[in-house]
């Protein structure tokens, strides 16, 4: 068995891996590097392609897997969980609105991937030729999922987003695979240690009610799959007691993940969560709750785009509100600049955020410590690829690994082939 790295080698974005057995080739993943213009993984022809899995919807995982689908009459199978399509077709559909001159795809071809697609649940194995795909649950978003790869013999593990500890939304993963040959797994926080997620939630819920009782308004940009509802159902589970509102593309993840509750940690807790939300969803509903006290959850997570550029324009002139940033801040983005310099460009100028801001830690990927966690619980003696971080957090989690365990890793460079 052949596994080529075609992306996430040594950077987080366009994760994408290709397994070769006895002239069957499978990829795992096939995603793009969001920035102004949108990177690739490594060319593949479509019609050597037999099946590609989907771990999650997250763009850096999904987003260009519509690419292989250009032919109507392709043979390619594309593999996932239900909520995984939904939520994929969701974000695709508007990167193609906002980046679609630098896309060698369209709308019709991600309708072609969706056509070709095929629902796979938890721990059922699914054969392609003389390959075995299983899905297992990974806990870094709703339908994400892990995989096992079986053929000749060897079993692959590939953790692509992971999360052991779960949420207020999801399990957590699940680490029952069993002995295994290849390990790839992220290595986006091997370097660092998270705060714990109860801290991040107790000091956003004070943050929040700090703003409100002093009569202002927190703003809370927030990834629009499942970060905006984990921040809803976090403040509903300490009793916050005032007005909770959202907006823009968080509502139609929310209809998806309420159609799934199979998916949820705890489906009751969450229906009722996200139905006392405040749904906004016209600019004069807009305009009046800029207005009074409350919380306002709404996408875009770093400020790019969406309804969270009008509340930012709003609530940024007034020193009683509140913006809480709960998603990751990429270099040169809008909240990057909020983050580090306190400003907002409104026509091209910028101005100094009077509004008072602060960081909190949420991200549905572990820590170092919790990968550790991982590999005590690894069984067999498997080479492992570190991939999915920037160099240092890949390089120096592989030697890390060998040290410790003697397991043989390594952080992969793209186009690199490993065989096991």
């Amino acid at each position: 068995m052949k596994v080529t790295t075609l992306g996430a080698a040594k950077e987080v974005g366009r994760s994408a891996f290709l397994i070769n057995s006895n002239n069957t080739n499978i990829l795992l993943d096939y995603g793009v590097l969001l920035k102004r213009e949108p990177a690739f993984p490594i060319h593949v022809k479509p019609k050597d392609i037999e099946a590609v899995v989907i771990t999650h919807a997250h763009l850096d995982h999904s987003g260009f897997v519509p690419f292989l689908f250009l032919n109507k009459d392709s043979k390619i199978r594309a593999l996932a969980t239900l909520p995984t399509f939904e939520l994929s077709q969701l974000l695709i559909q508007d990167m193609i609105k906002i980046s679609g001159f630098y896309l060698p795809f369209e709308s019709s071809d991600l309708v072609n991937m969706l056509n070709h697609s095929i629902n796979l649940n938890y721990k059922i194995k699914y054969p392609v030729k003389d390959i075995d795909i299983t899905l297992f649950e990974s806990g870094h978003v709703l339908g994400g999922s892990t995989v096992i790869v079986e053929t000749e013999g060897k079993r692959v593990f590939y953790t692509g987003d992971i999360n052991t500890r779960g949420s207020k939304v999801l399990r957590p993963a699940d680490l029952d695979v069993g002995e295994i040959d290849l390990l790839i797994i992220e290595s986006t926080y091997s370097q660092a240690e998270q705060i714990p997620r109860e801290q991040s939630e107790r000091d956003l819920v004070n943050f929040a009610l700090e703003v409100v009782e002093r009569k202002g308004i927190l703003f809370i940009p927030a990834f629009s799959v499942e970060r905006a509802q984990e921040i809803a159902c976090v403040l509903k589970a300490y009793n916050f007691p005032y007005k909770i509102a959202m907006d823009g593309m968080a509502l139609k993840a929310s209809e998806i993940m309420l159609r799934h509750p199979d998916f949820l940690r705890d489906p009751e807790v969450f229906t009722k969560s996200i139905e006392e939300v405040e749904n906004i969803t016209s600019w004069d509903k807009r305009r009046k709750i800029v207005k009074a006290p409350g919380v306002i959850i709404s996408p875009a997570g770093m400020l790019v785009g969406g309804s969270a550029v009008f509340y930012l324009q709003e609530l940024s002139k007034d020193h009683l509100n509140g913006i809480a940033l709960v998603s990751y801040q990429g270099e040169g983005t809008p909240g990057r600049s909020l983050l580090e310099k306190r400003q907002v460009t409104f026509a091209g100028k910028s101005i100094k955020c009077l509004a008072e801001i602060n960081r909190f830690e949420f991200s549905g990927h572990n820590s170092r410590k919790e990968l550790f966690e991982i590999l005590d619980k690894v069984k067999g003696n498997p080479n492992v690829l570190t991939v999915h971080g920037d160099n240092q957090s890949c390089t120096k989690f592989a030697e890390e690994i060998s040290e410790k365990y003697g397991f043989k890793a390594k952080a992969p460079d793209t186009g690199e082939v490993t065989t096991i």
